[in-house]
């Protein structure tokens, strides 16, 4: 069967494909040199001639991905970080933290949890069950628990309410409700839990919103340095992950979710 070639389509397509994606890898390159390299270096890197390069880069350039260090040296540009940047920050916070909270789950063999405050309530934005052998926990995505019995409201609660006054205006007239035999119910006992939050930089719920199941919590800074966005959580069962255990690794954790471990 003879084909003919459509002539809606320039013969030089294929060409500018194949450039397209010679600049792609480039820059994607660049991203892997964040102290810079050289036009041999990349050209080696890409395997293609320096001339080809060098007429990508300054493609890339002018465009502001890419620009020329003091020595000459090929680094990426103000204008793509720029951009990254900014996409990275309008994506909604629980997909940028959806990595850590898959990559904690799979570590630990456990319930991941990201959740915000809302008044006297968390809310939980993202959840991620370990892939293999885990207890399911009933919690969901949308789903809301008591601040002053979860370890994440507490962590949260720790940073809004800055001091024994703070709590028992949070509290008012009102009774807190009591989950379980563990669950703290009194403003001087909520006051001296997020007292030591704050000295310890996480906090626990030891079997206080559900029978059997342990957290810890750390904040989550997506959005400020000191005013954390959320708190990331991991959640089990206690008779297969203690409590102690999730406290041994909670600077390990802190400083996956975070970055830096961060004063209160």
């Amino acid at each position: 069967m003879d084909v003919t070639a459509d002539p809606a389509i320039p013969e030089q397509q294929p060409d500018r494909l194949v450039g397209a994606d010679r600049v792609l890898a480039i820059l994607a390159e660049l991203a892997r040199h964040p102290q810079g390299a050289g036009l041999e270096e990349m050209a080696r890197a890409v395997a293609s001639n320096k001339a080809t390069v060098h007429r990508a880069l300054a493609s890339l350039r002018r465009a502001g991905f890419a620009t020329q260090d003091g020595r000459g040296r090929y680094v990426l540009g103000d204008e793509f970080l720029r951009l990254a940047f900014a996409h990275h920050e309008a994506r909604p916070e629980h997909e940028r933290i959806r990595p850590v909270l898959t990559e904690l789950a799979q570590r630990y063999g456990e319930t991941a949890h990201y959740a915000v405050l809302d008044g006297e309530t968390v809310v939980y934005r993202a959840k991620v069950d370990p892939p293999r052998g885990a207890v399911r926990l009933t919690s969901t995505v949308g789903g809301r628990n008591p601040a002053h019995c979860t370890a994440v409201g507490k962590l949260l609660l720790a940073y809004a309410l800055r001091d024994d006054a703070a709590v028992r205006q949070w509290m008012g007239e009102r009774v807190l409700e009591r989950r379980t035999a563990k669950t703290l119910t009194s403003a001087e006992a909520l006051a001296a839990a997020l007292r030591q939050i704050r000295e310890q930089g996480f906090a626990v719920d030891d079997q206080e919103n559900e029978v059997g199941v342990n957290c810890l919590a750390v904040p989550a800074f997506l959005s400020s340095p000191s005013a954390p966005s959320g708190a990331v959580s991991i959640s089990a069962p206690a008779y297969r992950t203690p409590l102690s255990d999730l406290v041994a690794e909670a600077p390990a954790i802190r400083s996956r979710v975070s970055g830096e471990t961060k004063e209160i």
